[in-house]
């Protein structure tokens, strides 16, 4: 399967959380709040004779920081096991449509401000781990 492929099938897990919008690419001006998915690293031949490959992406969760404590609480919900809970969003079909064999969020790291275009948000990356061919 393709990058695209497990960009997609990440992407569309993600469209299950009410009320944010997925970008499979990085874009220039996002609307809020957003999940921005972002290949970090591939890790070639796995398996023997190039039989797997690992992908590790982030996806960054971006919310309108319109006071840190208030952005903080919109962060949590995403963070959280609930409802709107990104890591049961991505694992909810865990072969991305059938572009993986896995996939499994294994972190989530940099909760803080970021700045997009000259804005100030909050934002959360959550590290997921793809094994496909």
């Amino acid at each position: 399967m393709s990058l695209a492929d497990i960009r997609e099938g990440m992407g569309s897990n993600l469209e299950s959380i009410a009320g944010i919008r997925v970008y499979e690419e990085m874009p220039d001006s996002p609307a809020m709040p957003c999940a921005l998915i972002q290949l970090q690293d591939v890790t070639y031949d796995v398996t023997f004779q190039r039989g797997m490959t690992n992908y590790t992406f982030l996806v960054h969760l971006v919310v309108v920081r319109t006071t840190e404590r208030r952005a903080q609480r919109k962060l949590d919900l995403f963070i959280d096991n609930g409802a709107k809970s990104v890591k049961t969003a991505i694992e909810s079909d865990a072969t991305l449509g059938g572009a993986a064999f896995d996939c499994r969020v294994t972190e989530l790291r940099d909760i803080g401000p970021t700045t997009i275009g000259d804005i100030q948000y909050m934002s959360a990356k959550f590290a997921v781990t793809v094994i496909a061919e």
